[in-house]
Formats: C-alpha cells, structure tokens, sequence
C-alpha cells in the first residue's frame, strides 16, 4: 500500500523502496560500464599491411563452412574468401544452398550421416576437417561476411602472436527494430562478468569463443581432439575454447568492427531463440563471470516493479532516476541516446528470455535460432 501522508500533507518516503531503487540503479550503471569497458579492453584485429602478411608467408589454410538453408546468404560468406579455399558443407539442406554456395565459387560436401551423440553444427564442421589438410582451419557461419583482407590480417595477427586458436567478434548489423531493441544490451549484458584479460590469459580457465569465426592451427586442433571431442555440447565453440585453455594452449579473443559483420537474426522469434542460448552460454561461463552474469539478469527483473511501485506511490524523482539510468548508461552499446531508448524494454524483456531459455533446458527442448532441436 502506498505509504500514509503525514500532517504537513507531505509523502512519507519509504527508505526500504528509496534503497531498493538505488541499488538497483547503481548496478545497472556499473554493470553498463563495466561490461563496455571489458569489451573494449578486448584486442582489435585491425587491418595488417602487406608487408606484415608478406612476413607470415603464404600460410597454408581453408575455410569451413557448416550450412543448412542458407541460400539467401551463403555466396556472400564464400565471396568473403577469394583466395582462399572454400568448403561448404550442406547440412541437410531442402533449398539450393548447394547450388548457391557452388556458383560463389566453394566446393560443396555433404555432411556425414549425424551418429548417435552428435549434434549436427560439430558433425558438419567434422565432416568439413576430413576434407581438407591445411594447416590452419578457419570455421565460419553463413550469416557472416567479411572485408577480402580479413583472413589474411587474422592469419598474419595469429601466426605473428603464435596463436593456437584465435576467435573474432564481428560487427554486428542490426536491421528491424527487435534487433535494434534487443542485440545491443544483451551484447552488453554478456560482458557483465567477463574479464578481457582472463579469457586472453592462457594460464587462466575463463573462456570465450564465437562459433561464427573460429580459427584453428590444424596441430592444436587435433591435439585436442576437435569437433569430435565436443560432439555432443550443444556450445561446442565454447567448449572446444576451454579444450584449448585446459591444454594451456593460447588463444585470443578478438573483437573486429571494420572488416568483419554478422547479421544472426532475421525474425523476432529467432532472435528470441538466439538469446535464449546467449543466456544459456552466459550462464555455464566460468566462475566468477557466471555469477555476475545471473546477477546482472536478476537485478534487471526488479527494476519494472520498483519502476511502477515508484509512479504509483509519486515518488516522481527517484522514478524518473531509475528511468534514465538504463538509457545513459547503456548508450555506449546502442551507439546513441535515441537507440538506447529501447534500453528499458530490452532490460524488461531479458528476464523473461532467461525464464523461457531454462524452461526449455530443463525439459530438453532447447533449439537453435532457427528452431532446430539442438
């Protein structure tokens, strides 16, 4: 009940609200900073002159390609190499991603019959390595693309920091408004817990890895088994990064906004999906960065009620405070303060994808942004 009015007809605040509404809006600001300031302390692969490519040689290397109904976007993912060899390889496909990944000049291969154990994203990048010998792997999604001078940069930055894996967050492009809405805080909220420097420390076992771009030397790749290994980890990225870490193995993660763009999405309902496993790899991180995470998730479900608790008792100062703070402090991730507008409504939103993500998990339903069973 709102609180009594006393005789000077003046609001009795209630200090546990007025608390509550400013813990939360000290967490949603350090958790905005922080998980940008992380983001930013992550290496930038930039674009590397001849001469710094030219002094890694002509380093023997192809490019794998796990597809399945992908037609509208595959000739532009294989185009992204054209120096390179391309592997495609059609996972069941029922349009012409085949025929459409041919013509952009990839050689295309049918996945393997999918054993008993495995799911079908590290059966098609299996099926991909027995293919080919090159020395270094490069695993690439086809909702990515990429500048021609990317592969031969990342090459050069992974021989020359004698890498054994590299992984790349590209640029992410955010088209309908639910991608707009809901991509820039979730980016941000995935950062909540991490430190740049554990995932980049080799000696450290926080991990991170993005399956769309995911760079092997052939030799370490095997070494810990590959795809095989993970057969049956439904974030087998992440999994085959903590292979590496365990093996003490060096690998970086990269950010990459300039030659590298990804658009995963193009629905409402498959953006929901993919977020719901973002959550899910969020959660499973390591440690501390898991924690901090759930925090940041949990903290975001209070702040619609005090928001409302807030209005309705007319507390309108510390309401209009905690209005604010979601659009200022994340206004770094959406780019500028009219995107971080949707702020408010991603934060409302996130809570109730967690809610769905481990509903699902739990009754073994959880499935890939397409919906496919994973």
């Amino acid at each position: 009940m709102p609180p009594e009015l006393n005789a000077g007809a003046e609001t009795s605040w209630d200090p546990y609200v007025l608390a509550a509404a400013l813990v939360v809006v000290i967490l949603i600001a350090v958790f905005a900073a922080y998980s940008r300031y992380q983001y930013r302390l992550l290496p930038e692969l930039r674009l590397q002159s001849d001469s710094a490519v030219a002094a890694q040689g002509n380093l023997d290397h192809c490019v794998i390609i796990p597809a399945r109904d992908d037609e509208a976007v595959i000739g532009r993912a294989v185009r992204s190499f054209p120096e390179s060899l391309r592997v495609v390889i059609d996972d069941h496909s029922r349009d012409q991603t085949a025929a459409r990944a041919e013509e952009a000049g990839a050689v295309v291969r049918a996945a393997r019959p999918v054993e008993r154990g495995w799911l079908n994203k590290s059966n098609a990048c299996w099926t991909g390595v027995l293919y080919t010998d090159s020395a270094w792997i490069l695993f690439s999604d086809p909702d990515t693309w990429y500048e021609p001078r990317f592969l031969p940069s990342l090459l050069a930055y992974a021989a020359s920091h004698s890498l054994h894996a590299a992984t790349v967050l590209p640029h992410q492009t955010l088209v309908n408004w639910y991608e707009k809405m809901l991509m820039p805080y979730a980016m941000g909220l995935g950062f909540a817990g991490v430190s740049a420097r554990n995932l980049n420390n080799p000696k450290h076992p926080e991990a991170m890895a993005n399956g769309q771009c995911l760079l092997f030397r052939r030799s370490a790749y095997n070494f810990i088994g590959g795809h095989k290994a993970v057969a049956s980890q439904p974030l087998e990225d992440l999994a085959l990064a903590r292979l590496i870490k365990r093996h003490r193995m060096s690998i970086a993660v990269l950010r990459c906004e300039s030659m590298a763009y990804t658009r995963r999405y193009n629905s409402f309902a498959s953006t929901w999906r993919g977020l719901e496993g973002m959550f899910l790899r969020s959660a499973s991180g390591y440690g501390r960065s898991s924690v901090v995470f759930l925090v940041a998730v949990a903290m975001s479900s209070f702040w619609l009620p005090l928001l409302v608790t807030l209005t309705v008792w007319k507390y309108y100062l510390p309401a209009g405070l905690l209005l604010l703070t979601p659009i200022l402090a994340w206004r770094s991730w959406y780019g500028s303060l009219l995107r971080a507008l949707w702020a408010p409504v991603a934060l409302c939103l996130f809570p109730l994808i967690a809610f769905t993500a481990v509903m699902k998990a739990a009754q073994g339903l959880s499935t890939d942004s397409r919906g496919r069973r994973v």
